[in-house]
């Protein structure tokens, strides 16, 4: 396990005064810079053998309660630090990453701008205020970083944008004409013409819309195709899971059976899984054996005549059923982790990659407030859980929130990053 602070290895910090968001629109974007090799270079599939390209890093600068903050990201990553630290403000800005590089819009993204800049952020002459967020993913194009200046005043725009793998600019742009709805884009080409310049939104992410421009005929075209479709998987492949009991306790429809990030419909797929993946479903039940008060010898569906499901436990023969809404706070989301732990994108409701076969992604699910409800030993077990995953299969990450860490200190493949003081 590897404990590190907020202010690790951080991006230096242009953001003292929040006006370098908006700096971007003041110049032309460099040309990207003529490739070199690469001592970053890996076999497809990744370095070390995982199934997909995963975000190792996250960044942030003057959004929220972050200045300069980097997060570094492992299989098994949780986050802890006091109220105030930023812990849901980090968990939001991967998702944003992730809503834009599903073709979202940067007020999908960011539906209440303003309140991403923090308030000692001083705006600019042009009274102009923004943050930066960015990521770094590893996969078989090497170590891909993705930055965004983002101007959250007086409207919402994203005014920069920069991807690099290998030390090569891949993609930059620049809002030069602030009366312009478009942003400035140069991308690498590396052929006749070194690099291909044109008008981009500036609500979107220009990185998701490369593989729509860039034609793929020269080295330099496949690199930046190459790296762009790295990164846009990997934010996809993300499922933001935070189970609510009191939903979890009515029953389900049946044929509801991708597993929704409140977990409201896990009877349904409880009873599916249990169908389709017997090895899955005993590996769940000697979970919630584990984590569950009183005998337990299976997790079964309960159809009822309304075509609809709920979710018993059978506590053994000659004895009864109980059914999974007498369960505490604590148990039922215990029970909804562990299933969310062992499957994957083909049970989740995860946004689909379709070009890109489940088996060949590595989805990350993000719990804020992991450990809400759950005792020590059963936020520890499902953390080992989650690391002996990630470890054997790899198709599976977890980035957690939780209140305390000191469990976990002596568990293999978690990273701990601390945003206390």
């Amino acid at each position: 396990m590897t404990v590190l602070s907020e202010r690790g290895p951080a991006a230096d910090d242009p953001n003292d005064s929040a006006e370098s968001a908006d700096s971007a629109d003041s110049a032309e974007p460099a040309e990207p810079a003529e490739p070199a090799e690469s001592a970053d270079s890996a076999e497809p599939g990744g370095r070390d053998g995982r199934s997909g390209p995963v975000l190792t890093g996250l960044r942030l600068s003057a959004f929220k309660a972050h200045r300069g903050a980097f997060l570094p990201l492992g299989p098994v990553t949780l986050v802890v630090g006091p109220s105030g630290s930023g812990k849901t403000s980090a968990f939001q800005a991967y998702e944003a990453l992730a809503r834009l590089s599903s073709g979202g819009t940067a007020g999908e993204a960011f539906p209440d701008p303003v309140a991403c800049v923090p308030e000692w952020a001083r705006p600019d002459r042009q009274r102009r205020r923004g943050f930066r967020i960015g990521c770094t993913v590893d996969g078989p194009a090497g170590p891909v970083a993705l930055d965004l200046a983002v101007q959250a005043e007086p409207e919402l725009r994203i005014v920069g944008e920069r991807l690099t793998a290998g030390g090569v600019v891949l993609l930059e742009s620049a809002l030069r004409d602030p009366a312009r709805r478009t942003v400035e884009a140069a991308w690498h080409t590396a052929g006749s013409t070194r690099v291909t310049k044109a008008p981009l939104p500036d609500d979107r992410l220009g990185t998701a819309l490369l593989p729509l421009r860039v034609a793929g005929k020269t080295d330099g075209q496949r690199r930046v195709l190459a790296a762009a479709e790295q990164v846009v998987v990997a934010l996809r492949s993300v499922f933001g899971c935070d189970p609510r009991p009191e939903r979890m306790r009515a029953p389900a429809r049946i044929g509801d059976g991708l597993l929704r990030g409140g977990c409201d419909n896990l009877a349904e797929v409880l009873r599916r899984t249990r169908a389709e993946c017997g090895s899955r479903h005993a590996a769940l039940v000697s979970e919630v054996r584990a984590g569950c008060a009183g005998r337990l010898d299976d997790v079964l569906p309960d159809v009822l005549d309304d075509g609809m499901v709920r979710a018993v436990l059978d506590r053994g023969s000659g004895l009864f059923r109980t059914p999974v809404e007498r369960l505490g706070d604590g148990e039922l989301r215990f029970l909804a982790l562990a299933l969310v732990l062992l499957t994957g994108p083909g049970v989740l409701a995860v946004d689909p990659v379709a070009e890109v076969p489940s088996a060949l992604r590595a989805l990350t699910v993000l719990a804020d407030g992991f450990d809400r409800c759950l005792d020590r030993d059963q936020a520890r077990r499902l953390v080992a859980l989650a690391a002996g995953v990630a470890r054997d299969r790899g198709h599976v990450r977890l980035v957690a929130a939780v209140s305390d860490a000191s469990w976990a200190r002596r568990l293999d493949g978690v990273t701990v990053v601390d945003l206390g003081p």
